[in-house]
């Protein structure tokens, strides 16, 4: 079997018993960076080495996970934060495990864009989750094509684009759509800013950018 884990995008206390099982008792535990979830499974008394399973290795290490999985040993999936395969690795793992035939269970748990939509004050019943926007190369090409869009967008963004990224919005969208941006969700420091794309950036211009963010932005009236 393999599983897909969730781990806490901030707040340790939303690990679920479930997670905690599943990993310690998984014969091999995979973990995007294995720095970052080495302090986690210590934390919950996880006894057990995990190895690195991210961007620049998952392609050569495909075939040695499904022969560890047609050997009958449970493979578990770790992403640094919240939910693999969610703008993380996971994607070709679960793909190949499917398209060999083995079992795979993704267990529910932490994923940023959940909270920061709920909490956003714009319509959930209908919305479309766009991750990271490219960086560069058909970065414009990608905001006009969801000008049209009526359903609530959602976006992953770092924080040194955080403030490009709603100039941009608003320069395409227009500077009245409304809109929400999450940073640091779950942590101490959680920050939820709603109100026009003017207003957001007009806040970011004048406060510090720190953390992590997901970006909420209305449909086409």
């Amino acid at each position: 079997m393999l599983y897909i884990v969730p781990t806490p995008i901030g707040n340790l206390e939303d690990m679920t018993f479930r997670a905690i099982r599943t990993l310690k008792e998984a014969d091999i535990i995979l973990a995007e960076d294995t720095r970052t979830s080495a302090p986690l499974l210590k934390h919950f008394g996880i006894d057990k080495k995990a190895y690195a399973h991210h961007q620049h290795n998952e392609h050569k290490a495909l075939n040695e996970i499904i022969r560890f999985l047609k050997e009958g040993k449970s493979v578990a999936l770790v992403s640094d934060a919240g939910t693999p395969a969610i703008s993380d690795p996971g994607f070709l793992l679960v793909r190949e495990a499917i398209k060999n035939g083995l079992s795979v269970c993704c267990l529910p748990g932490a994923t940023a864009f959940v909270p920061a939509l709920v909490n956003s004050g714009l319509p959930a019943d209908s919305f479309v989750f766009e991750g990271f926007l490219p960086v560069k190369k058909g970065r414009q090409t990608k905001m006009k094509s969801l000008s049209d869009e009526q359903r609530t967008m959602i976006f992953y963004e770092s924080p040194h684009r955080i403030l490009k990224t709603l100039e941009d919005f608003s320069s395409i969208l227009g500077e009245e759509r409304r809109a929400s941006v999450s940073r640091e969700l779950s942590k101490v420091y959680e920050e939820n800013v709603r109100g026009t794309l003017r207003e957001l950036i007009e806040h970011f211009q004048n406060n510090i950018i720190k953390g992590e963010f997901v970006i909420c932005v209305g449909g086409k009236p």
